[in-house]
């Protein structure tokens, strides 16, 4: 029996352990995101194919070389005799196949194309700087919503717990109105209605969970775990300090984040490549001067020489430079000087646009973290006066000087006042954190 006692205790301690391992905090949710999220290892693929457009741009400023070579055989059956003297005698030879082949090795270099050359590079690095930090981009707002759904867990979490109380409370009156009823102190219609009560409570309590498992299924979703082990998030007691603590101006995280956030400086990269766009589409005006060399031989049947004295006796060197300077190009170089410009224009204002929209979203943050903390502070006053309000009320019921519904109101008021508390003191820690992560702090609760 002991040993039997034994294993099933090791059995859950075991069960703990593992379930324990399995809360994750929100730093472990976010190192795992970032680690293994597909879309930024998508967007890393991205950075390294610009890489490359990168090195091949470089690439073009050396000379290209290239070896070519061209092999024919022709057969022609009703070929005529030919005639060859040699040695003063006449023979006749018929000859029905005949090849011939040339070898070429070739190389030519851009000496000038009004500068495309160099400024193609300077673009496919301001490229290959965007997609870096696309990724960043792309890393902050996992984070934002990891974040996000990591506090309405919280949040849900405490609400449970709360329901909880209600429906230990809603019981323990159960009960006590069950011994009024039976001494005749209490109308069994209002034990009735009490008994709905604790079912409703039951209800609630199922309700509140059913969202935490639905949140807690996001978070997994989102941060792309497969599997059916069990999941769950490290919960913590928040102090009042953390959500009464400084509110940043939001003047001050605007100056701080619009020099920092990888949107701001992607779009001012888009207009110095749009600047270079210009320059592209303006070399077309452009002469463009181009040097090419050459050596090339060949060799033929039919001959009394062989393939080595026919290959150096027909080998030849050619050196040449070509200069091709437009005169009329039916609008296509004042076209795209045009289109350039418009996109220069056009990323302008995408850069307003970033601008704009980065402080709306800290003017939020900072409004919601400002309205919600001064709600916790009047919520937290009216939960404990609600409080003592049940708590008389419950009293009074018990000793038949309040009715049932008085004693319903007053149940309805603590719950839907600490549900208040709880909204108000997870979404001013949300807020505060989402400031300070827009000021280059990491995320923290």
């Amino acid at each position: 029996m002991k040993k039997i006692l034994i294993l099933t205790l090791g059995t859950c301690l075991i069960s703990l352990s593992a379930n324990a391992q399995n809360k994750w905090t929100l730093q472990e949710c976010i190192d795992y995101a970032l680690k293994n999220n597909i879309q930024l290892q998508q967007s890393k693929i991205t950075n390294e194919q610009n890489d490359l457009d990168v090195k091949q741009s470089k690439a073009a400023l050396f000379p290209s070389l290239s070896f070519s070579t061209n092999q024919n055989a022709s057969w022609r059956p009703n070929s005529i005799s030919t005639v060859n003297l040699t040695n003063g005698a006449m023979t006749t030879t018929k000859s029905t196949v005949n090849y011939n082949g040339s070898y070429g090795l070739n190389a030519s270099m851009t000496v000038w194309n009004g500068g495309r050359n160099t400024k193609n590079i300077k673009r496919n690095q301001y490229t290959e700087q965007m997609s870096e930090l696309d990724i960043e981009r792309t890393a902050n707002s996992i984070q934002e919503q990891i974040t996000q759904l990591y506090v309405q867990i919280l949040y849900q979490t405490e609400a449970v717990k709360v329901n909880e109380e209600i429906l230990k409370a809603s019981e323990q009156q159960r009960d006590r109105a069950k011994v009024m009823v039976e001494i005749g102190s209490l109308a069994k219609v209002d034990l009735a209605q009490l008994e709905a009560q604790t079912s409703q409570d039951e209800y609630s309590i199922v309700n509140s969970k059913a969202q935490l498992e639905n949140n807690i299924l996001q978070l997994k979703q989102l941060l792309q775990i497969v599997g059916s082990e069990n999941f769950g998030v490290a919960t913590s007691n928040v102090a009042e300090s953390q959500v009464l603590s400084p509110i940043p101006s939001k003047s001050d995280v605007y100056n701080v984040a619009v020099n920092q956030r990888p949107e701001i400086k992607s779009s001012k990269l888009n207009v110095e490549s749009s600047e270079l766009g210009i320059d592209i589409a303006k070399a077309g005006y452009m002469p463009n001067v181009n040097l090419n060399a050459g050596i090339g031989t060949n060799n033929s049947s039919g001959t009394h020489t062989n393939f080595g004295k026919q290959v150096k006796t027909n080998l030849s060197n050619t050196l040449g430079l070509s200069v091709s300077v437009p005169i009329f190009d039916q609008k296509q170089n004042s076209t795209a000087v045009k289109k350039a410009k418009l996109t220069k224009l056009n990323s302008e204002l995408q850069l307003q646009d970033a601008q704009q929209t980065l402080y709306s979203t800290i003017e939020n943050y900072w409004l919601n973290a400002t309205t919600s903390q001064q709600q916790y502070i009047y919520a937290k006053k009216n939960v404990e006066s609600m409080q003592a309000s049940y708590d008389l009320v419950s009293e009074q019921f018990r000793l038949g000087l309040k009715n049932i519904v008085e004693l319903t109101t007053g149940k309805t008021n603590l719950l839907q006042a600490e549900q208040q508390l709880l909204q108000s003191k997870y979404t001013t820690l949300y807020n505060l954190a989402m400031l300070r992560f827009y000021q280059g702090e990491p995320i923290q609760l």
